[in-house]
């Protein structure tokens, strides 16, 4: 599997299978992306082969544990990292190229999420 961001300067490749794959409606997220829910793809962060070789990628602080990666030229919200999940990188899913190796599985702070969107799907973590 493998993904870029939308000026292509920064490329990656997952080397090994996925751990989860979810909907994130927390305000963090919605406020970084611009969007009223993130779908994320946890892998384990060695296993995320990252290519920048103009070091355009750069990390923003988003809370006393997180941070997200982001690239400094087209602005593509990428990756997040936190230490609540120590040893995981999480990829924003619309960064992989083509299918992955699994679904979303659920969501993520639902109680924030959007109230101008309907989801219409039977994961777990609706309430």
């Amino acid at each position: 599997m493998k993904g870029e961001c939308f000026c292509t300067d920064i490329k990656f490749r997952i080397t090994r299978p996925t751990l989860w794959c979810a909907h994130c409606h927390c305000s963090m997220c919605q406020r970084s992306h611009g969007a009223g829910v993130v779908t994320w793809v946890g892998c384990v962060e060695e296993s995320v082969v990252i290519d920048d070789e103009k070091s355009r990628l750069e990390w923003f602080r988003s809370s006393e544990e997180a941070e997200r990666g982001f690239c400094s030229n087209c602005g593509s919200s990428m990756f997040f990292r936190s230490g609540q999940w120590p040893s995981e990188l999480h990829i924003a899913r619309a960064m992989i190229a083509g299918n992955l190796d699994r679904e979303p599985a659920g969501h993520a702070y639902y109680e924030t999420h959007v109230e101008w969107m309907e989801l219409n799907d039977q994961l777990p973590g609706r309430q």
